[in-house]
């Protein structure tokens, strides 16, 4: 009996610890803007595919993720990993910016030239307090 509670006691203490390490999901509010942006990305990655007579399996293999992912993000999932969207759109042949690779490297490089320039971090000026009574 004893062995019995020992048991079930062990059982219950692990099944609580997993529990209590579970991360609590967290409700975000989107825009409609990026719900739209993310919704048509979905959209021309399922074309895509589809013209190009990929089933969703070959895709996912090819990205290395799950079907399940590859249906949320043709599906439009804002929760999706951007890495996995991104990889995603180039199997398919879906252009994310509006350039070659060149001309993407070009502007990766222009926009870090400019973030050299400007400050590392960005603080909020502090009110000046007036204390003349």
């Amino acid at each position: 009996m004893v062995v019995h509670r020992i048991i079930i006691k062990a059982f219950y203490d692990l099944y609580m610890n997993q529990n209590k390490s579970m991360p609590k999901s967290i409700i975000r509010t989107y825009s409609r803007y990026s719900r739209e942006a993310s919704l048509l990305l979905g959209e021309l990655i399922r074309v895509a595919r589809k013209e190009r007579k990929l089933t969703a399996q070959e895709v996912a293999d090819r990205a290395g993720i799950s079907r399940g992912l590859l249906q949320r993000i043709e599906k439009g999932d804002l929760k999706c990993e951007i890495g996995a969207v991104f990889e995603v759109a180039v199997i398919v042949g879906v252009k994310l910016f509006d350039a070659d690779e060149t001309t993407l490297t070009r502007h990766i490089r222009q926009t870090e030239d400019k973030l050299s320039l400007l400050p590392k971090s960005v603080r909020r000026k502090s009110k000046v307090v007036h204390d003349d009574f």
